[in-house]
């Protein structure tokens, strides 16, 4: 049989080295591409037409889902969804035989993902890969509610953070802090991609890296060069910077 011919696309250049590492060790497959955002993914599906993709679910621009809503109408490849968190996501694709891997996945984790991609890709007569991906897509955006909370993964277990108890989320390099009372809870993501979590009208983003819980805000004083200091009732403090102003009427400064 021919080697797979593969495209990872990820947004974290870690996460695509470690599963590019995988698939050498793998053998059988040959990666034609890496993406590291859904705008380049498309761009390289269309021009390598691929048997199988790797696809991430969280990415700034567009997400694993917009891509195939832009691929919709060509041939699409084999994809094998790797998400950290997107638990809806992850039943609606078990349900419809589009397979994933949850973040951190193992080697034997993805061999058996790549046994059923090679599986569909020899016998696709048995797998309407087009009508189970519209399907899932159609689900996705009937069931498209906000979660109600985040799981954090830390010493071996998993605990979950109620989203309306988050007084405000900061940036720390590849990871955000999700600042709870007197708790704060590291977790590795993006803020382009836990501001997608949020629901729009409870939270605001006052920076490149900060975002508020709109309920926690007690007071706004004006800075200088058009920034603002925002009090929250927990006693902490962070800026809104000039480049969020048209954020300050939904704060009531008008």
């Amino acid at each position: 049989m021919a080697d797979l011919r593969v495209i990872v696309v990820d947004d974290e250049p870690l996460a695509r080295e470690r599963l590019r590492n995988f698939l050498v060790r793998e053998g059988g497959v040959c990666v034609v591409a890496e993406c590291q955002n859904g705008e380049e993914a498309v761009v390289a599906v269309r021009r390598e037409a691929p048997d199988l993709v790797f696809l991430d679910v969280q990415m700034p621009g567009l997400n694993g889902f917009e891509v195939l809503r832009k691929l919709n109408g060509s041939s699409p490849p084999a994809v094998i969804f790797t998400t950290a968190h997107d638990q809806y996501a992850v039943r609606a694709f078990e349900i419809h035989a589009v397979d994933y891997l949850l973040k951190p996945f193992d080697r034997e984790r993805l061999h058996l993902a790549l046994d059923r991609a090679r599986a569909r890709v020899v016998a696709p007569r048995n797998n309407d890969l087009q009508a189970k991906l519209a399907a899932m897509l159609e689900d996705l955006k009937a069931g498209a509610k906000q979660p109600e909370r985040i799981p954090i993964k830390s010493n071996g277990k998993v605990t979950f953070v109620r989203i309306p108890d988050i007084d405000w989320i900061a940036s720390a390099d590849n990871y955000v802090e999700l600042h709870v009372g007197t708790h704060c809870h590291l977790i590795r993501e993006t803020m382009n991609s836990i501001s997608t979590r949020l629901p729009t009208e409870e939270f605001i983003r006052v920076s490149r890296t900060a975002i508020v819980n709109l309920s926690r805000v007690k007071e706004l004083k004006p800075l200088f060069h058009g920034e603002y200091s925002i009090t929250l009732t927990t006693g902490a403090r962070v800026t809104l910077s000039r480049s969020y102003r048209d954020q300050l009427p939904r704060l009531g400064v008008r």
